[in-house]
């Protein structure tokens, strides 16, 4: 039974979170966190299947990497909100030794984080060898990546990309964040990449297009088809189109607030279109 109707107040609680990590430091991005917070509170609540506790090895479970990091303010609100750490930890975004660093690291052994991912474009390498470690194994439990779409001008994504489909990596599920946007304007006027569903295609992955990227029910479904799809010879895509800054109305139809925290009346206003439901920290 699908529990996606009732996910909707831990989207809400965590655009709060997310707004309010960023206002206290004036530092980080709410754009892309906000565009992808119903994608991570779905997969963490409804479609992951993982352990009690966390390991850094992740056997007999699956796997997440996000590897557009800059978006950690949305990653760090679900695992907290999880049970990862504390949530009151969110109080610590990006301040010196703190382990809820502006892309996340893993020195500091953070749990729910596996990998550093702040330099664009290694993600998906990772997440391939990480699926293919289970396939060897023999651990049938499957890989997810999330990268965003200015992401894929970096060359590594194709050439992982190619590799992935070469070598039948089979249990990957990799979404594209296809909000259009990046931090200096769309991604048409900075590199066009014309049809991200042709090259994927070309390449040899089966892809799947979500055309409401911030609805539950449509995110929820697509990620339920790919997982079917999986174990038949080819890796999986989702191309999930998004809003920058869903959820709240002046970051929204824009790339400005890709890196911008807002102001004291900024996020009241922010706050007040996202009631507190589960509570702040």
């Amino acid at each position: 039974m699908s529990t996606t109707h009732n996910l909707d107040p831990i989207v809400t609680q965590v655009r709060r979170d997310i707004l309010r990590m960023v206002h206290k430091v004036n530092s980080g991005h709410p754009g892309g966190s906000l565009g992808c917070a119903e994608y991570f509170v779905c997969l963490y609540n409804e479609i992951l299947e993982l352990n009690d506790g966390f390991s850094m090895d992740g056997i007999n479970e699956d796997l997440f990497f996000l590897s557009n990091g800059h978006i950690s303010p949305v990653f760090y609100s679900v695992l907290a909100r999880k049970g990862y750490f504390p949530v009151d930890e969110l109080n610590t975004f990006r301040l010196i030794n703190s382990r809820l660093q502006g892309h996340p690291t893993t020195h500091e052994g953070l749990p729910g984080i596996r990998i550093a991912s702040g330099s664009l474009g290694q993600g998906l390498s990772v997440a391939i060898g990480a699926a293919q470690a289970k396939k060897l194994n023999n651990d049938s439990h499957l890989v997810y990546a999330l990268m965003g779409d200015g992401e894929l001008q970096e060359g590594q994504n194709w050439e992982a990309i190619m590799y992935a489909s070469a070598k039948k990596v089979d249990n990957l599920i990799a979404t594209v964040d296809l909000n259009g946007k990046q931090i200096d304007g769309s991604t048409d006027e900075v590199l066009p990449m014309g049809s991200v569903e042709g090259k994927f295609t070309a390449f040899g992955w089966e892809v799947l297009t979500i055309e409401k990227g911030n609805d539950l029910t449509e995110i929820s479904n697509a990620l339920k088809e790919a997982k079917k799809m999986t174990g038949k010879g080819k890796p999986i895509c989702i191309l999930m189109k998004t809003e920058m800054g869903n959820g709240v109305d002046f970051m929204m139809h824009t790339h400005a607030w890709h890196g911008k925290a807002p102001n004291d009346e900024q996020l009241e206003s922010a706050l007040d279109q996202n009631p507190e439901t589960l509570g702040d920290y």
